[in-house]
């Protein structure tokens, strides 16, 4: 054998490198380490969650990643049990409102959606935990005022996946 060629090929040359994530050859000067993305649960604090780079490797920062995506579930729990709008309020400004906070609770919920999709085990529980919590203190009955079944608890409707 001879440098690249391979005996008995006709003269063929080695297999190129295969391309990387950013569609370079991986010999040129934008060589990147890459962090694989899991398809199953895993446990460990270096891990991506919603952003490039976030929390980074840092113990600190995964807690602090953890914090966030336990206070954006409990939030969309506190948006889907909670009443904003006065029952004597104009219907053009109450629909303004709910139209608002039916996205807000949207958008929190799919930043949710996606951080659990990274397959940390830490951030799925973190959310689980969140919304847990979230539904204990305003949906469940524990803490309610209201005892009439058929009353709206809520200014938004019921969340659907």
């Amino acid at each position: 054998m001879e440098g690249d060629h391979m005996h008995g090929m006709g003269g063929a040359a080695a297999t190129p490198p295969m391309p990387d994530m950013n569609g370079t050859s991986g010999m040129g000067m934008n060589q990147h380490h890459h962090m694989m993305m899991h398809m199953t649960f895993f446990w460990d604090k270096n891990s991506e969650i919603l952003f490039s780079g976030w929390p980074g490797t840092r113990a600190g920062m995964y807690a602090v990643a953890l914090v966030v995506v336990f206070l954006m579930a409990f939030l969309i729990e506190w948006l889907s049990h909670s009443r904003f709008i006065r029952p004597d309020s104009d219907d053009v400004v109450a629909g303004i409102t709910q139209t608002l906070l039916h996205g807000l609770r949207v958008g929190v919920a799919y930043l949710v959606m996606l951080a659990v999709m990274s397959f940390n085990g830490g951030v799925f529980l973190a959310a689980v935990a969140g919304h847990t919590l979230g539904f204990f203190l305003f949906g469940s009955r524990v803490f309610k005022r209201e005892t009439l079944p058929y009353k709206n608890s809520s200014d938004l409707p019921p969340m659907s996946c």
